[in-house]
């Protein structure tokens, strides 16, 4: 796979070695893995939904994601006012913010009690003006359950293959384009042949919290590089 784009909206970036330079702060956020279990093929291999985002958006125009979206403040201090069970306040309020995003985007309902499984946390590089610190759930999808796009925010939806939707291709029809977070998400889930594998996977899971760095790199083509875990120089994030 070639080097990975910044999300198009990092056009507007800005240099984080300039002494004057202050990151946008973060905002928080939660994106939803729905996984079934492949109902149209003989082996019932994983699947994922992924919705595209409306191609005249300002933000991340017609790029495919997993449906998500920035935690509204009801569902803050809802969080706080049902917080009844050993689930703290934010994590509640999370929770809740991606099922409700679900059914905005696609359509498709799960209770508000459903079982959500953190799979990652992902905050956007501090170069990049509009920032995210995204929670990122796995969680089965009811059976029955076609994705109905909103029209608005959200243009097509698919169910694919992790392994398939990195191919950036459906059967050759048409290609997909995705941005560095998702392609990390679906890369960490192709492993999995079943549903089954990949819950059972977040249930014994340690989530830390990802921020890509950017530093300069004068021998790569666009002037910089993108720092992960394991690689030597970066630094976790503070959260």
């Amino acid at each position: 796979m070639s080097e990975p784009k910044l999300p198009p909206d990092a056009a507007g970036s800005r240099n984080p070695l300039d002494p004057d330079f202050a990151p946008a702060p973060p905002r928080a956020a939660a994106t939803i893995i729905l996984l079934r279990r492949g109902g149209k093929h003989a082996d019932r291999e994983l699947e994922v939904l992924l919705v595209q985002r409306n191609p005249g958006a300002r933000f991340m125009p017609g790029v495919w994601v997993f449906p998500g979206g920035a935690v509204e403040a009801d569902e803050l201090i809802a969080g706080v006012s049902g917080a009844e069970t050993d689930v703290d306040a934010d994590e509640l309020a999370h929770r809740a913010a991606a099922i409700r995003e679900l059914e905005e985007e696609a359509g498709i309902a799960l209770p508000a009690d459903a079982e959500l499984w953190l799979w990652s946390r992902w905050i956007t590089p501090e170069p990049v003006p509009i920032r995210f610190d995204t929670r990122f759930y796995i969680a089965l999808a009811p059976a029955h359950s076609p994705p109905t796009p909103d029209g608005s925010e959200i243009v097509d939806a698919a169910w694919v293959n992790p392994a398939q939707a990195l191919s950036h291709s459906d059967d050759g029809e048409r290609e997909r384009e995705l941005v560095f977070p998702t392609i990390k998400q679906l890369e960490a889930l192709a492993p999995f042949a079943t549903a089954e594998e990949a819950i059972a996977a977040a249930k014994q899971a340690t989530v830390e919290p990802v921020m890509p760095r950017i530093v300069a790199d004068e021998d790569s083509e666009q002037g910089w590089r993108m720092l992960l875990p394991g690689d030597e120089g970066y630094i976790p994030p503070i959260v």
